[in-house]
C-alpha cells in the first residue's frame, strides 16, 4: 500500500462490511499473538518459584492502573484524530497526534516517578511482605523506567488505527510479543555469557521489546507515514489539544478501571461459597477473555470508523456499521457458546481434577457464555459512545452495567440459589443492559442527526 493511501485512508465511503473486516482481522491476529506470548511470559516466571510469581502478581494493580490510563488516552487520541481525518483536516490530525504522544509521555513519566519513589509503602498497602518485596523491586524498577516505551507504541497504534491502518498495529503487537518470549528464558535463566537474572530478567526482556516497538512506531508515524508533526507545538496549542483528548481519555480510562473492580467484588462474593467457587470463577474469567477476543478486536476497529464518519457527517453509515457489528457479534458469540457448551466436560477436566471445581466450571460454561453476545453489545456501544465524543455516556453505561445490574443481580442470585444463582444473575443482567445500550445508542444517533447533542471538536 502506498504512503499516500495509508496516510489518507478513508472510511467514509465504500462497502462498510469490507472496511470493518479488513480492519478487524489483523487486529484479532495481533491480539491472539500478544496474548499467547504473555502466557509464555507468565509460564517462565512461574518456573522461578511461588514467591517470584506472587511478587509479579502483586504488580498487576499498579501496572494495570498505568496501562488503563494509556488505553484511555489511546481511545481519546483515536477519536480526535479519526474525526479530523473524516472532516478532511489532515493538518489538524497531525497536530493532534503529536500532542497525544507528548501528553502520554508526560503523564506516564510522572506516574512512574511517583510509583518508583513510593514503591515500598505502595506495595505494602497492597499486602506485599518482606519476602516478596525484593522481587517486586527487581521487577518494578525496570518497569517504571521503561513504562514510557510501553505507552508510546500504544498511542502510536491509535494514530495508525485512526487513519484506517490496523495491520501495522497488529504486526507491532506480534513483534513485541515474539521479542519478549525469545528474551525471557535467556535473561531469566541465563544462557552462555548472559547471567541468570530471575524476575529482573523478565522485566528487562519486556523493556527491550518495548524499546524496539518505540523506535519502530516513531519511525513509521513521524517519518515514513508522516501522520504526525515533528518536534513540539507551542504550549497553548498543546494544552488545547490535550484538553480534547483528556475529555474522552480520562472517562474512558475510568470506565476501563471499573471492570477489574467489579470482578474483585464478585470474587469476594464467590469466596463466601468456598475456595472451589473462587477457583471455578477464576477459570471462567480466563475462558471469557479468550471467548470474547473477536468482540475486543471489534471494539478497537469500530471506533475509528464511527469517528471518521462523525467528522464527515455520515451518521447513516455510523448507524449501519453499528447495527452490522451488533448482528455479527450476536451470531458469532452464540456459535462460540455452542462450541463451549459441547466441550464443557473436557474443558473443566483440563483445568482441574477436583470434582467440586469441575462441576462449577461446567455450570459456568453452560450459563454465562450464553450472554457473551449481549455483553459484546455493551462493549461495542461503549466504544462507539467514545468515538462519538460522548465519553460520559460511555462511562455512565459502564457504571450502570456493572454496579446497577451485574454485581447486584449476581449477588442477589447467589443469595437465592447459591453459586448457580450468581451465574444466572449475571446472565440476566447482561440481557437487561444490552437492551438499554441499544436503545440509548439509537436515541443518541437520532439526537446527533437533529443537532440535539453538542459534540466537541
Amino acid at each position: 500500500m502506498s504512503q499516500k493511501a495509508v496516510t489518507k485512508m478513508t472510511m467514509t465511503d465504500g462497502d462498510i462490511r469490507q472496511i470493518l473486516v479488513r480492519m478487524t482481522v489483523p487486529m484479532l491476529f495481533g491480539m491472539i499473538t500478544l496474548m499467547s506470548f504473555n502466557l509464555v511470559d507468565t509460564f517462565f516466571i512461574s518456573m522461578l518459584g511461588t514467591k517470584e510469581l506472587a511478587a509479579v502478581s502483586f504488580t498487576f494493580p499498579v501496572t494495570f492502573t498505568v496501562i488503563s490510563l494509556a488505553i484511555g488516552l489511546s481511545i481519546g487520541t483515536s477519536a480526535v484524530i479519526a474525526k479530523a481525518h473524516g472532516s478532511g483536516e489532515n493538518s489538524a490530525a497531525k497536530a493532534d497526534g503529536l500532542a497525544a504522544l507528548w501528553l502520554s509521555a508526560y503523564l506516564v513519566m510522572a506516574l512512574s516517578l511517583v510509583g518508583y519513589l513510593f514503591m515500598d509503602p505502595l506495595f505494602r498497602l497492597l499486602g506485599a511482605q518482606d519476602d516478596t518485596l525484593p522481587f517486586i523491586h527487581d521487577y518494578m524498577s525496570w518497569w517504571f523506567f521503561g513504562a514510557v516505551f510501553l505507552i508510546t507504541p500504544m498511542i502510536g497504534n491509535a494514530v495508525l488505527r485512526a487513519a484506517g491502518d490496523t495491520k501495522t498495529p497488529s504486526l507491532m503487537m506480534a513483534c513485541s510479543g515474539v521479542i519478549n518470549a525469545v528474551l525471557d528464558p535467556i535473561l531469566i535463566f541465563g544462557w552462555g555469557p548472559v547471567p541468570a537474572m530471575g524476575v529482573e530478567g523478565a522485566a528487562i526482556a519486556s523493556v527491550i521489546s518495548w524499546l524496539v516497538s518505540f523506535g519502530l512506531i516513531l519511525y513509521l508515524i513521524v517519518y515514513r507515514r508522516q501522520l504526525i508533526d515533528k518536534g513540539h507545538q507551542p504550549f497553548r496549542e498543546f494544552i488545547a489539544i490535550s484538553r480534547r483528548i483528556l475529555h474522552i481519555g480520562l472517562p474512558a480510562a475510568g470506565a476501563n478501571m471499573l471492570t477489574p473492580l467489579a470482578m474483585a467484588i464478585l470474587t469476594a462474593v464467590m469466596a463466601s461459597y468456598g475456595a472451589h467457587a473462587v477457583a471455578a470463577y477464576g477459570v471462567g474469567a480466563r475462558i471469557e477473555s479468550i471467548a470474547s477476543l473477536v468482540v475486543l478486536a471489534l471494539s478497537m476497529t469500530l471506533p475509528p470508523f464511527v469517528s471518521q464518519n462523525l467528522g464527515a457527517g455520515q451518521m447513516s453509515r455510523v448507524q449501519a456499521g453499528y447495527q452490522m457489528c451488533i448482528r455479527f457479534v450476536l451470531g458469532w458469540q452464540f456459535a462460540v457458546y455452542l462450541l463451549l457448551a459441547i466441550a464443557a466436560w473436557w474443558i473443566a477436566l483440563w483445568f482441574s481434577e477436583d470434582p467440586a471445581v469441575v462441576g462449577l466450571i461446567r455450570s459456568f460454561i453452560w450459563i454465562l457464555p450464553l450472554g457473551y453476545g449481549l455483553q459484546g453489545i455493551v462493549i461495542l456501544t461503549n466504544s462507539s459512545f467514545n468515538a462519538l465524543h460522548l465519553p460520559m455516556r460511555a462511562l455512565g453505561l459502564s457504571v450502570i452495567r456493572l454496579f446497577v445490574f451485574y454485581v447486584p443481580m449476581a449477588w442477589f442470585g447467589g443469595k437465592l440459589f447459591g453459586v448457580l444463582g450468581v451465574y444466572s444473575g449475571a446472565l440476566l443482567a447482561n440481557v437487561i443492559i444490552a437492551a438499554i445500550a441499544i436503545y440509548w445508542f439509537r436515541r443518541t444517533l437520532a439526537e446527533l442527526q437533529i443537532g440535539a447533542v453538542p459534540v466537541k471538536a
